[in-house]
């Protein structure tokens, strides 16, 4: 199977091909340039080098989010065009899902996070066997200090992996301790040949065209509160 992957849910820009159990190519940027101008050159620049043409592709898979409300809908968008252009299948993974992928044979938990603002982060749960690595808890967002709070006693030790790191790396220091750990600069991104791999063994959507970001949103109560404080 011949499988496309986008990602455009952050910076972090990434497109591979994979061919059957082969990436064939992968090309990632990170840089705060406007994806909607850079997206599908990229797509058509990596299609010409690793020499498959659109018509051969056999699944598009993208990023669904949570992310970039601007992002996701970049990619997003060129995902559903080239599915129905291509009368072809199209998935979504969860852009928290893709990330995780770098805690594999880790033994703690894995946390993806991606920041929210105004000290909130979109986060999942995630735990490595052995070379997989599987979901423990759905796609939230949550004040961050908050759920560091909340289960800082129930794992003996996490890793946090996020291009957002510098942000909010000295608040899980002062509550987490030791317990905390960061992975190396070279594993903060997304790997779009991941979300290829992910997306092909994953089933598709049933409607191309009622397919739309999954932008994670809080719970109501948490809102509420966001809000009376605000004011």
């Amino acid at each position: 199977m011949k499988v496309l992957a986008i990602d455009s849910s952050t910076y972090c820009m990434g497109v591979a091909v994979m061919d059957g159990d082969i990436i064939v190519g992968e090309l990632i940027t990170n840089l705060k340039k406007n994806h909607s101008i850079r997206l599908m050159p990229a797509i058509e620049q990596l299609l010409e080098e690793v020499s498959i043409k659109p018509a051969e592709l056999e699944r598009i898979v993208v990023a669904e989010g949570p992310g970039s409300y601007t992002g996701l809908r970049i990619g997003i968008s060129i995902a559903k065009t080239l599915a129905w252009t291509l009368n072809i299948p199209l998935v979504g993974v969860s852009s928290l899902e893709i990330l995780g992928q770098n805690g594999r044979y880790f033994n703690g938990a894995i946390v993806p996070f991606f920041d929210a603002r105004r000290g909130q982060v979109y986060k999942s749960l995630f735990a490595a066997k052995g070379t997989l690595v599987e979901r423990k808890s759905e796609d939230s967002i949550v004040l961050l200090e908050d759920w560091l709070n909340e289960n800082k006693d129930n794992h003996d030790q996490f890793l946090f992996i996020s291009n957002d790191l510098v942000i909010h790396q000295k608040r899980i220091e002062k509550i987490l301790g030791d317990k905390a750990l960061f992975s190396p600069v070279s594993s903060l991104y997304a790997r779009p040949s991941d979300l290829a791999r992910l997306g092909r063994d994953k089933d598709p959507v049933a409607d191309v065209h009622q397919f739309t970001p999954n932008y994670v949103r809080m719970a109501e109560a948490e809102a509420k509160w966001l809000a009376s404080q605000k004011k």
